[in-house]
């Protein structure tokens, strides 16, 4: 099965864009997390070849990928995880990466089989919407799906990492039986010095996104000051949403206004940030 064939299988029940709606607006009225991030070609492939350490991920440009607009979560997790999946040409072949994000800090041991539920769910849509009878022709494969888990829980990940681990004796039936391994990238077991070392806009993120006091907020963004200003537009407008979902978490609502135009209004990095750290002073309840 060829891209293209991929593509417009894809776009018969789902649609592929190019980059989310209102992406350049700070009030996203869908997701503001990881999600939202993700949804930018740049930021994806940031994630990719910085955080999978997967030699081939190298060569992905952002020509060669789309976004695809679907979800394929089950309704019993819609409230603690949210999926995005992206269509990536290599070698005029196709390949699916399917990111799932896991924002609880509790550790599902289902998840090699709900991986499973997802990729196969993916694989039918395309089946059905395949035209003709293409698909039952002996030329016909199905293209390749890369399951990633993006964890940001407290606790250690100690879920297995493939779907053999699932099942019992699994070593004994090899090659007979259902396996695959998905790619975990688990933010904060990365320690401070790495991402620092890392210094892009996904790394800064993992930063700002674990737990501290305001004024280790405040100080982890003065730290950072020189890697944000290397951001360029398009990173600069994904990071100030960001910031501003991290930032109101505990202020007044009253505030919040207030934050919103200091982060939005302020070109300068040093002068957002001194305007921030009074504010939060003062608003944190």
């Amino acid at each position: 099965m060829t891209y293209e064939q991929v593509l417009k299988a894809l776009s018969g029940g789902i649609t592929v864009r190019e980059q989310p709606e209102d992406y350049r607006a700070i009030h996203n009225r869908h997701d503001k997390g990881y999600k939202y991030l993700l949804s930018s070609k740049t930021t994806f492939i940031q994630l990719l070849q910085t955080f999978t350490k997967l030699e081939w991920t190298e060569n992905i440009k952002e020509e060669d990928i789309l976004l695809v607009d679907k979800s394929f979560i089950l309704q019993d997790f819609r409230d603690k995880e949210a999926d995005l999946i992206y269509l990536v040409k290599q070698n005029k072949q196709p390949t699916l990466f399917y990111i799932l994000m896991e924002l609880q800090s509790v550790v599902d041991f289902q998840m090699p089989y709900r991986l499973l539920l997802y990729m196969v769910e993916i694989w039918r849509n395309i089946l059905k919407d395949t035209e003709g009878n293409f698909a039952k022709t002996k030329d016909f494969k199905l293209p390749s799906i890369v399951p990633i888990v993006l964890y940001n829980g407290d606790n250690n990940w100690t879920a297995g990492k493939s779907f053999k681990e699932y099942q019992y004796y699994a070593d004994t039936f090899i090659p007979y039986i259902v396996d695959f391994q998905y790619v975990l990238i688990d933010t904060n077991r990365y320690t401070e010095e790495e991402l620092f070392e890392i210094a892009n806009l996904v790394a800064t993120v993992f930063l700002l996104d674990r737990k501290q006091k305001t004024d280790e907020l405040i100080g982890r963004l003065r730290g950072l000051i020189n890697i944000i200003n290397k951001f360029d537009e398009n990173e600069m407008h994904l990071f100030k949403n960001w910031l501003l979902k991290i930032v109101t978490r505990g202020i007044r609502k009253e505030d919040h206004q207030k934050v919103e135009q200091i982060i939005t209004k302020n070109r300068e990095v040093e002068g957002m940030i001194s305007n921030l750290e009074e504010t939060i002073r003062q608003g944190y309840q």
